[in-house]
């Protein structure tokens, strides 16, 4: 980041008395702010843009017309700068340990890609896959990107409904599968589920498949035949809005939206990132992630810098909560990232890496999927390291790319992010849409960025896009979260917006009410709901999953009541606590509050969640159930 405000000193003429001045200038001159980040970065292209913003409104921005690059190029030039160097380090339970250099690993997207064009994979196509977080996924998707394809990824621990409503709506040409992985050291066979969504995709014209439990089934190409050819690179030039990728909706509550990112939106948005997370040549990063959530494809942020990757693909707690903690320490990352209930889990158990383990390589410390608790701070300062540099960040699947993030130069504050985005208009806005500081609000960003969706799949007319995201605020974006910003500069989210809590007129969050009662040793989990609709009185069941051994009894329901009343507020002290089993979670890790709510509001069981996009389908019974007591 510095080096970027010493450049834009040098080459522009500006400067900035701190980060918050750049921010301001970064949202009001979009056309310097963008082209900067497309000059410092130096983004290889074969022809150049007429202008960076010709059309500002939005939806419907557009971006750098006249520019053709391709995504691939840009992340495999490292390729040609430090051949040697590890491009890839991959840790699976499925398949040990293995290590790309970056000329294996540029070798096999050429070979791969080769090997696709003869399919007869061209521009436009689609290619898909259910692969876990290894390097035949990223091979994949470089090779399908190079030939202008568009690629799509789902991770191999979905339901074949929830990938088949995915795949079903952009209409692949081939399909790359991993029949079966290790997982908690049990192997799972997916060859029959497989050969059921190969089956039922009409226009899938080759599977090709990554044998681990069967034999290659008949008419599959084996993926090694693909990948151990000599051939060049020949990239596709494609205009700044051509498809990339299409990333999914979490399609809890209806058919997934098929959001799809253009090759430039997301190498700047990338290039842009990396300044907030201080990437360069010679990191190491590695971000816990399943290969079905948006922060798989963050990983392209750090290679883009010509970082080295640490693909993790397996529990993070067999045979021990230590074990993803050991990854980081034996494969010497400087950046770990990490889910934020992972955090939670990590204090439940007790553990304090930094005893047992050699962390002196770790550096950065980023977390993102819900909002990171003071005692998720406490924990990671205590119990890693006491210098390393936390940086949470906020953001989506939808534009690929964080709101609210951290910068180096940036003091940390327990349950803060430490800025906005540069280039990212985040604002906090009241229902009138007007501008609140230090209050909370509706997140919303009243300028285009690069990396919005260019469109969803099919949504001929827009009405969808513009239903998700611009039926609030006209032409301005309303991401569905709540969030403060602070006089600092930094940022507070609060949860959803869409699960919002409203006691008495006082509305928040979820995620403060986490806070005080998963505090608690005695609970392990918990989910909260606002059942205040049309007029009615606020209702607010909590549903807490209690840790074993522990009774459910008026003694902990008490304790659970002054734990709020003490870190939150009286007013929030819910009407009914109801012990369950399991909090039912999507396929990321997020609580399903939104589907719990539309379902003791009177919704119906079989639509108000799709149990297919689920990781625990059975854990939605209890909630069912006591539904149809308050009936």
């Amino acid at each position: 980041m510095a080096e970027f405000m010493r450049w834009l000193g040098t080459e522009r003429g500006l400067s900035f008395a701190d980060f918050n001045e750049l921010w301001e200038w970064s949202v009001s001159d979009l056309g310097g702010f963008w082209s900067a980040v497309w000059e410092f970065f130096d983004i290889p292209h074969s022809a150049s843009y007429d202008q960076v913003l010709a059309d500002r409104k939005m939806p419907g921005a557009v971006w750098f017309p006249g520019a053709r690059l391709n995504f691939a190029e840009l992340i495999l030039r490292q390729a040609r700068r430090t051949p040697e160097e590890t491009a890839l380090v991959v840790q699976s339970e499925s398949g040990g340990r293995r290590e790309l250099s970056w000329r294996e690993f540029s070798d096999q997207v050429a070979s791969v890609a080769t090997e696709l064009r003869k399919m007869g994979v061209s521009q436009g196509d689609r290619v898909v896959a259910i692969l876990p977080n290894t390097e035949a996924a990223m091979i994949a998707c470089l090779a399908t990107a190079s030939l202008g394809a568009i690629w799509s990824l789902c991770a191999p621990d979905m339901g074949h409904v929830a990938i088949l409503d995915r795949f079903r709506q952009i209409e692949p040409k081939v399909l790359i599968a991993q029949d079966g992985y290790v997982h908690a050291g049990k192997m799972i066979d997916r060859s029959a589920i497989i050969a059921e969504i190969a089956k039922s995709l009409p226009t899938l014209e080759q599977l090709v498949m990554l044998p681990v439990t069967q034999d290659l089934p008949n008419g599959a190409v084996n993926w090694s035949d693909l990948t151990c050819n000599d051939a060049s690179h020949n990239f596709v030039q494609v205009p700044f809005d051509h498809p990339l990728w299409v990333v999914y909706s979490s399609g809890t509550t209806g058919n997934p939206k098929p959001i799809v990112h253009g090759h430039g939106g997301i190498i700047l948005e990338g290039a842009k990132q990396s300044l907030h997370q201080d990437l360069r040549t010679g990191d190491r990063f590695c971000w816990l992630t399943s290969s079905g959530w948006i922060m798989w494809n963050a990983q392209f942020t750090a290679l883009g810098q010509g970082a080295s990757v640490a693909l993790f693909d397996g529990a993070p707690n067999h045979p021990d909560m230590m074990e993803f903690w050991r990854f980081i320490a034996n494969e010497k990352v400087t950046y770990a990232g990490i889910g934020a209930a992972f955090v939670t889990v990590c204090i439940k158990a007790g553990i304090r890496p930094r005893d047992e383990l050699d962390l002196d390589a770790l550096v950065s410390v980023g977390t993102t999927g819900s909002p990171l608790t003071s005692d998720g701070y406490d924990w990671i300062y205590d119990a890693l390291r006491p210098d390393v540099w936390l940086a949470p960040i906020s953001g989506g699947t939808d534009l690929a790319g964080a709101f609210v993030c951290g910068n180096v130069m940036m003091p940390v504050r327990a349950g803060e992010m430490q800025c906005r985005s540069l280039g990212n208009a985040v604002r906090a806005f009241d229902d009138a849409g007007n501008e609140l500081f230090g209050e909370v609000g509706e997140l919303v960003c009243t300028e285009p960025l690069p990396s919005m969706p260019l469109y969803f799949w099919g949504d001929e007319d827009g009405s969808r896009l513009h239903e998700s995201y611009f039926d609030t605020y006209p032409g301005v974006w309303r991401h569905g979260d709540w969030i403060e910003i602070t006089p600092e500069g930094g940022s507070v989210i609060y949860g959803r917006s869409d699960a919002t809590i409203n006691r008495r007129g006082l509305r928040m969050g979820s995620s403060e009410i986490y806070q005080a009662v998963e505090g608690l040793d005695e609970v392990l989990d918990s989910l909260v709901v606002d059942l205040e609709f049309l007029g009615r009185d606020s209702f607010m069941p909590l549903f807490v999953v209690t840790a074993p051994g522990v009774g459910f009894d008026d003694a902990l329901k008490d304790r659970i009541n002054n734990a709020i009343r003490t870190a939150v507020s009286p007013r929030f002290i819910p009407n009914e606590i109801v012990q369950i089993a399991e909090v039912p979670r999507t396929l990321s890790g997020k609580k399903l509050e939104v589907p719990v709510k539309k379902l003791l509001l009177g919704g119906d069981p079989e639509t108000v969640v799709n149990r297919d996009s689920m990781a625990n389908p059975d854990s939605f019974d209890a909630f069912i159930a006591y539904a149809e007591t308050r009936q």
